[in-house]
């Protein structure tokens, strides 16, 4: 980019330099992150064990209303128990506990700069920022309960380590061991798959790792980082053989039971592509750049990781967009590679891309606030109206005034931007920012009223109020209903092992009308609750058992 490299003005270093980048990273992982429920979904979900962690309970096995949850080992719910505490005094714990997705997503975005700055050299340290935070599959990810952001911030930590080492063996060993063994913790298998390959690869593979003290040092962060590993498993093993045994057993599941097949390939690609982007452009460009080199360092590392992270992605067969988190730090490392090679005319083009697409977006923000409010466009208005009858919005005029100010201080931001390679990065993350912020300020309350199960909850405890009971199975309950009915009611939901259950009250739960689930006749309803609408449409019963009886479906 010629012309670019001179002397950065003020305003520049004012909003390229760290107090710039920490006031949008603040913005972008604090806005929306407190004041409401436990949404449905993975946030009630992995809010879960958080809740049973405070309560004393399961502390080092995560569980969801009494029954043991192998989706992650229990790094994140250790933060999310301990942010929770220490900010009970000022935050509902459900907020406090999503502190640890901000403090895990503000570790990936150092983490990601300071391995593209060691790879690269330091003017790729703020694009390779900018860009992660541009990224349009994180946002909603990092704004949520979600343990997975914890396995992509350490395998970050693990890839800054690792660029470290030709350098300084010693150190970046380290912090490479140091990372691979947090990203098992925070991910179990999938954390072992995507970092300690890593350490084979590039003492064989690259040139700069070939001496005594590169490769020694390698070895010992290796052998460190599968010592430490082995800790949690040999706790758990001496406290409770069985959980162990049930997580082994369903970590090998989860990996290899479905792994992806060809008639797949469509449907990650589709994903692949939104949710990468705009990372995947400037990887293949920054590839490009950087062919005759594929065996150093700076190229060698983040293909590795890439090919790793789309290896675990086949082998475990889900495309979903928590599975395609870990794509974004080698992928982010490339595209910041990228950056300082990108010809004008290319930086242009993709800066103002940048511009039209969240200009776009936050028109169909304001849209859909119109149809909240005037019910237009009218066959949106009606959509809304379906999947939330009930729904009204409360001051519109105040959320008007947020919106409008956020739109126009983005205008007048995106005017002022000074010129320089950090710009198209840096449109990207500032409109990543302003389209969250928008969202947030025009939308929160109809997501709050769509997504909560206070709602359920509290009637479910009102139905239970007189009734003499200490336990309710559960038929159709998800883990985020689980949770949500623990953490709000202090009702936990029993399993129905057998198509039988001891409880004397069983709750049943219908995502659409025509599954017609109903237990046998011996089963009394007594309560009903209904949420959403149209395919959003949840139905909840609860039954009182009349006598000793089994549990049958009619389909």
């Amino acid at each position: 980019m010629t012309g670019e490299n001179r002397t950065p003005s003020p305003l520049q270093r004012h909003i390229f330099g760290p107090a710039g980048l920490a006031l949008l990273i603040g913005l972008y992982l604090l806005t929306g992150l407190i004041g409401h429920d436990p949404w449905r979904g993975d946030d009630a979900r992995y809010f879960g064990p958080i809740f049973e962690m405070l309560r004393g309970e399961h502390l080092l096995f995560p569980s969801i209303g009494g029954q043991p949850s192998t989706d992650f080992p229990p790094l994140y719910y250790w933060t999310g128990a301990l942010l929770a505490r220490l900010a009970s005094p000022f935050l509902p714990l459900h907020d406090g506990a999503r502190l640890a997705t901000t403090l895990y997503t503000a570790l990936a975005i150092f983490w990601i700069a300071r391995a593209a700055a060691r790879l690269y050299g330091r003017q790729t340290r703020t694009p390779a920022a900018l860009l992660t935070l541009g990224t349009l599959g994180l946002v909603l990810h990092a704004h949520e309960t979600q343990p997975m952001i914890a396995l992509m911030s350490m395998q970050a930590m693990t890839l800054a380590g690792l660029s470290l080492v030709p350098a300084r063996p010693a150190l970046g060993s380290l912090q490479a061991g140091a990372g691979a063994t947090l990203a098992f913790l925070a991910g179990g298998a999938p954390g072992v798959i995507l970092t300690i390959p890593l350490f084979l690869i590039v003492v064989t593979a690259s040139p700069e790792c070939r001496n005594p003290r590169a490769s020694g040092g390698l070895i010992l962060g290796l052998s460190i980082a599968i010592v430490t590993s082995a800790l949690w498993p040999l706790l758990l093993h001496y406290q409770t053989q069985e959980l162990l045994e049930l997580w082994w057993r369903n970590e090998w599941l989860d990996l290899l039971s479905d792994p992806l097949g060809a008639a797949d390939i469509g449907r990650f690609t589709k994903a692949f592509s939104w949710f990468a982007w705009p990372l995947w452009p400037l990887a293949l460009w920054s590839l490009w750049r950087m062919r005759r080199r594929l065996l150093s360092i700076p190229t060698l590392l983040p293909i590795c990781e890439l090919a790793l992270v789309l290896l675990w992605i086949v082998l475990n067969g889900n495309v979903s967009p928590t599975a395609l988190l870990p794509l974004i730090p080698p992928l982010a490392l490339l595209a910041a590679g990228g950056i300082p090679s990108l010809r004008r005319g290319a930086a242009n083009a993709f800066d103002w891309f940048a511009v039209m697409t969240f200009g776009v977006f936050a028109i169909l923000a304001w849209i859909a606030w119109s149809a909240q409010v005037f019910a237009w466009p009218p066959g949106l208005a009606r959509h809304l109206t379906r999947v939330a009858p009930d729904f009204t919005l409360r001051d519109p005029s105040v959320t008007a005034l947020a919106g409008g100010a956020i739109t126009l201080l983005w205008i007048l931001i995106v005017w002022r931007l000074p010129r320089s390679i950090d710009r198209a990065p840096a449109n990207w993350a500032i409109g990543m920012t302003m389209l969250w912020c928008l969202t947030i300020a025009l939308l929160k309350p109809w997501f709050e009223h769509d997504r909560s199960y206070r709602p359920l909850a509290n009637s479910l405890a009102i139905a239970l109020a007189g009734e003499r009971t200490s336990c309710v199975a559960g038929l159709n309950v998800t883990p985020s209903q689980r949770a949500s009915l623990h953490y709000f009611a202090n009702i936990e939901i029993e399993k129905v092992t057998g198509n039988t259950t001891p409880c004397s009250f069983l709750l049943v739960v219908d995502d659409h009308p025509s599954n017609g689930v109903r237990p046998t006749a011996e089963w009394q309803q007594i309560w009903e609750f209904r949420r959403g609408g149209g395919k959003q449409l949840e139905t909840f019963r609860l039954y009182r058992r009349e006598r000793d009886a089994g549990i049958s479906h009619l389909e």
